[in-house]
């Protein structure tokens, strides 16, 4: 039992013996590993923040479904109504009456003379009974539009033709390039922190090469590395958490969870913020451990 301790606790407190003792690099390597990780976490918030807006306004484009005047009852509307929800990829169908179609046109003029000129079509209302679908996917917006129009009692579909199917491309692609970003960054700062760490190593060539000589094994010599890098990764998250704990909470309240206008809204900060926050906390942890292990074993290999 004593051995089995002892395995663990020496390789902790020679980390912790070696944060303290090589402190100029370790906080070389915190500091990496800070403006790794603040990069980071200004990214993740950013492209989620984005996903967000980009999703729902891909949901926001609307299909609109003129019903053929012909079919303008309510079993045939009944009829359309569930044939389009059956379509695999719809959201949402709102039904709208003629009487609503024209009003909602009649509002859009602000000029009082101009609604007053078509004031006397409302006896004769020209408008049709309409359904506005909204869709799960925005890319699935041609598609369910096409299948929609193959219903019968279905006089017209408009859903904004290329330009609506463009718009919704470049917003997947602005998603996947902040995603990239975000991983970039990470990969970054396991080099930043790899480097930094491979330093301190090289300063303590001599140690190493003393436990060589006495017979010690490589996972006796990395084991106290690795949890030293752990505990640099560690001291380098606490700045990124509390900024952006407090900071994000103070920017959703000033700003009132919206930006520039309400289609920019942002995630609420509770659990959203907690769960960036361990996650920073991990990759902290997740980038030491890889940025030491691979530095060390590296440098054994290298004096072998």
């Amino acid at each position: 039992m004593f051995v089995v301790i002892n395995r663990i606790w020496r390789p902790i407190k020679d980390g912790f013996l070696g944060v303290f003792r090589h402190g100029g690099m370790s906080f070389s390597s915190a500091s990496a590993v800070t403006i790794a990780l603040i990069i980071v976490s200004l990214f993740t918030i950013v492209t989620v923040n984005m996903r967000r807006f980009t999703q729902g306004l891909e949901q926001s484009v609307q299909i609109a479904v003129l019903v053929d005047y012909d079919h303008e009852s309510a079993e045939e509307e009944d009829r359309i109504s569930l044939a389009i929800q059956n379509i695999p990829g719809v959201a949402t169908v709102t039904f709208s009456d003629k009487e609503n179609e024209f009003q909602y046109y009649m509002d859009s003029f602000d000029d009082p003379k101009t609604r007053e000129a078509f004031e006397p079509f409302r006896s004769k209302n020209p408008m049709h009974d309409a359904f506005y679908v909204e869709v799960q996917d925005g890319t699935e917006l041609e598609a369910i539009a096409n299948q929609i129009q193959e219903i019968e009692g279905v006089s017209s579909v408009n859903f904004g033709g290329t330009s609506a199917t463009k718009l919704i491309e470049f917003l997947g692609n602005a998603r996947f390039l902040g995603v990239l970003i975000a991983v970039a960054l990470s990969l970054l700062a396991v080099l930043l922190i790899y480097n930094t760490i491979k330093l301190t190593i090289q300063a303590r060539a001599d140690e190493i090469q003393i436990m060589r000589n006495v017979g010690a094994r490589n996972g006796f010599i990395r084991s106290p590395f690795v949890v030293e890098g752990i505990i640099i990764g560690t001291l380098g998250a606490i700045i990124p958490i509390l900024l952006t704990y407090y900071g994000y909470r103070y920017v959703y309240n000033t700003s009132g969870g919206y930006l520039v206008s309400n289609m920019f809204s942002l995630y609420p900060p509770h659990p959203f913020i907690s769960y960036v926050c361990l996650g920073l906390l991990l990759v902290g942890i997740l980038v030491g451990l890889l940025g030491s292990f691979f530095s060390v074993t590296r440098y054994l290999r290298w004096k072998r």
